[in-house]
C-alpha cells in the first residue's frame, strides 16, 4: 500500500549484545569516576599524614611565620603564601584582560570561520608548551626586555610601593607576565564557552533596538555571560596558584613580603620544587605541611569556580526558556 512504512526504516530493538555493551560501558564509567575520587582522597590522605607531625609541632605559626631556616629548625611560609597569591593575582589581571578579549574576538563574528579556527588553535597551543620552556623564555627574553623600563620607572616613581626596588634579574613582574600567558588558554576557553552560551535572540533583540555590535557586546553579551566569565577567571586563578617550574625560575626564590613588582619573591610551589631534593626528615614534614596548604588553597579556588560555572549554566538555561 501507498501508506505503508518500509520495515527497514523502523529501528529494531537493541540486541542482548547491545544491552550488555551499554551496561558494561556504564559500569566502567562508574568505576573510573570513583577511582578518580579515591585517588584524590588518597593523595590528600598521604600528604596530610606526612604533614601531621609538622602541623602538631608548628601549628598556625607555620602559616604566619616569615623565617625559613632549616639549620635552626625555624619554618614559616607566610612570604610564600603572599607570593603565591600576589603572583597569581597579577597574572589574572593581565591574562584575564587578554583572555576575555580573545574570547569576545573569537565568538562575535570578527573573523571568518577558517581564521577563527586558526586563532583558536594558536591560543590552545599555548597550553601545550612545557613550563620549563616558559621559564627559559622569561629569563632570556622577558627580563632583558623589561629591565630598562622597569629601572626607569623605579628611578622616577620609586616612592610608590609598587616600584620601590629596581629589577636586577628574576622578580615578581616577569614571573607574573609569563604566568599570565600560561593561564591565557584556560581563561579564553571557558570565557568563550560562556559567551557562546548566550542565547542568540538576546543579541538579535539588541540589534532590533538599534544597538551597534559593540553596544550589543558591552550592554548585552558581557553582562549576560558575566557569571561564566568570572568563573573562568577563578579557574585561571586556580591554575596560576599551582604553577611550579616557570615560577621557580623567574620569581627569584626570596623569602620576603613586598609590594614591589620588581623585587624577588617566592611561592609555595617554587618552595617545594627547590627544597624537596635536599630535604632532611624534619624539613620533609614541613614541606608536606606547605603542600597541604597549597592544595587547600587550590581546591577551594577550583570549587568556587565550579560553583560559579554551574550557577551561570542554570541562569543561561532560564534565559533560554
Amino acid at each position: 500500500m501507498e501508506g505503508d512504512v518500509p520495515t527497514d526504516s523502523v529501528a529494531s530493538p537493541p540486541s542482548s549484545l547491545d544491552v550488555a555493551g551499554d551496561r558494561t560501558f556504564r559500569g566502567l564509567t562508574y568505576v573510573f569516576s570513583w577511582m578518580t575520587i579515591f585517588l584524590v582522597l588518597y593523595i590528600l590522605y598521604e600528604i596530610a599524614g606526612k604533614a601531621a607531625p609538622a602541623v602538631k609541632e608548628y601549628g598556625i605559626g607555620f602559616i604566619t611565620g616569615t623565617t625559613w631556616d632549616a639549620n635552626r629548625g625555624e619554618f614559616g611560609v607566610f612570604p610564600e603564601i603572599w607570593g603565591t597569591l600576589y603572583s597569581a593575582m597579577l597574572a589574572l589581571m593581565i591574562g584575564g584582560f587578554f583572555g576575555v578579549s580573545i574570547a569576545i574576538f573569537l565568538t562575535q563574528d570578527f573573523l571568518s570561520p577558517k581564521l577563527e579556527l586558526v586563532f583558536k588553535n594558536i591560543v590552545e597551543l599555548l597550553a601545550a608548551i612545557p613550563s620549563v620552556v616558559y621559564g627559559l623564555w622569561g629569563i632570556y627574553v622577558v627580563i632583558p626586555a623589561i629591565r630598562p623600563t622597569a629601572n626607569w620607572i623605579h628611578e622616577h616613581l620609586g616612592w610608590i610601593p609598587f616600584f620601590e626596588t629596581s629589577l636586577s634579574g628574576p622578580g615578581m613582574l616577569p614571573a607574573a607576565m609569563v604566568l599570565s600567558i600560561m593561564v591565557l588558554p584556560t581563561i579564553s576557553a571557558v570565557s568563550r564557552d560562556a559567551i557562546s552560551s548566550v542565547p542568540h535572540k538576546l543579541k538579535e533583540a539588541a540589534f532590533g533596538l538599534g544597538a551597534t555590535r559593540w553596544e550589543a557586546i558591552v550592554g548585552v553579551i558581557i553582562p549576560t555571560s558575566a557569571t561564566g566569565i568570572f568563573g573562568a577567571l577563578v579557574l585561571g586563578f586556580g591554575r596560576a596558584l599551582g604553577e611550579t617550574m616557570a615560577l621557580a625560575m623567574l620569581v627569584g626564590n626570596s623569602n620576603q613580603v613586598s609590594l614591589s613588582l620588581f623585587s624577588p619573591a617566592n611561592t609555595l610551589a617554587a618552595l617545594l620544587a627547590n627544597n624537596f631534593p635536599e630535604a632532611g626528615k624534619q624539613e620533609e614534614g614541613v614541606l608536606m605541611y606547605a603542600a597541604l596548604i597549597l592544595m587547600a588553597i587550590t581546591l577551594l579556588v577550583n570549587l568556587l569556580g565550579t560553583a560559579i560555572m554551574n550557577r551561570a549554566s542554570r541562569r543561561l538555561s532560564g534565559v533560554a526558556r
